[in-house]
């Protein structure tokens, strides 16, 4: 027994010394990055998206509380739309009274068609007569014109029944504008989110673009982190990245490289050692795949701190492998759930 307890507190023991051994050459602060390898300290970070009314308005119902999950399509707010409300019926009202107003028109152009129709017939009687010398020249003149007011007034009453139909189609345009206020009136989540702040209660009567809620989108969750002049031309779009927080020091999560600056700045604040400082850095973005946040969107929470780690492109095109302390485990969840530490801070990205 005593011989099983030993062998099990040496294997602890290396367990550990191996531990500490891994995290001292890639994941510690103080440690240089090994060759082929660049790293920068940053902060986990999502874009920030104002909810905001696109009519001025009094705030009805807020259907969320500060620190919700929302997903796509989710109801936020909604307006009231009480006076709207009586636009839509008032437009409604225009609607239909000119579509009345068509089928009276269109009644007058059937009217005038038979009218036509008759007059046309005469005509036709009148000037065979009129060539049998039956009935006098005056008389044809008369059924001629009478058939030339019967066609223009064919022609005024189709006119009619068109500017009716154009009057139709005014209200109608009214009407959906109308409608189109009332949906704009509930404010809906444009994608997955958690919400920062609650900006106005119920009964505030807000303008146009009055900001009523702050959304944290986790549509985009990234870290972004500086890298030195010597190091970030050797960085390319697209390329496998790692990310190690604070809170989960020994778990590397899987990235990619979605942006590097086009051009240098100089001393961010972000950079916390003098040599760094002093030199010229390019900002670099790294995203968390968003498989991996879909699948635990109520655990991750934006401001975590952490390490994020790149490889660097080889004169020959090529970048090193991934040293065992920085190859993630192959799972479809992130392994813990990312907590804030203190603060919580989106940045809104590019």
């Amino acid at each position: 027994m005593s011989r099983k307890i030993s062998i099990a507190l040496v294997l602890a023991v290396l367990a550990a010394f191996v531990g500490y051994a891994l995290w001292t050459v890639f994941l510690a602060p103080s440690a240089l990055p090994p060759e082929g390898f660049a790293r920068g300290n940053g902060r986990v970070e999502a874009d920030l998206i104002d909810v905001s009314t696109r009519l001025s308005g009094r705030v009805a119902t807020i259907a969320v509380q500060e620190g919700d999950l929302v997903a796509a399509g989710d109801v936020l707010a909604v307006m009231d739309t009480s006076e709207l409300e009586a636009q839509k019926a008032r437009a409604q009202a225009a609607v239909a009274s000119a579509k009345a107003a068509v089928a009276v028109a269109q009644a007058g152009v059937t009217k005038a068609e038979a009218s036509l129709a008759l007059a046309q017939s005469e005509l036709d009687r009148a000037e065979e007569l009129s060539g049998r010398d039956v009935i006098s020249r005056a008389n044809y003149d008369i059924r001629h014109a009478e058939a030339q007011v019967a066609e223009a007034s064919l022609a005024a009453a189709q006119a009619e029944t068109r500017a009716k139909e154009s009057a139709v189609d005014a209200e109608m345009a009214s009407l959906r504008e109308t409608e189109a206020r009332i949906d704009d009136s509930t404010l809906h989540a444009s994608g997955a989110g958690r919400i920062l702040y609650r900006l106005a209660q119920p009964g505030e009567v807000l303008g146009g673009g009055g900001k009523v809620l702050t959304l944290v989108s986790l549509g985009n969750v990234y870290m972004e982190f500086f890298l030195p002049a010597t190091a970030a031309p050797r960085v390319r779009l697209g390329d496998e990245a790692r990310i190690v927080v604070d809170v989960m020091p020994n778990v590397a999560l899987p990235a990619t490289v979605s942006f590097v600056a086009p051009q240098a700045q100089f001393t961010p604040k972000q950079v916390e050692t003098i040599e760094e400082r002093e030199s010229l850095m390019f900002r670099v973005r790294v995203r968390i795949p968003q498989q991996l946040v879909e699948a635990r969107l109520a655990q991750v929470k934006t401001g975590v701190r952490g390490v994020a780690w790149v490889r660097l492109v080889k004169p020959d095109g090529g970048v090193p492998d991934w040293p065992e302390g920085l190859t993630p485990p192959v799972v479809a969840v992130l392994p813990a759930p990312m907590t804030v530490d203190g603060e919580t801070n989106a940045g809104t990205g590019q």
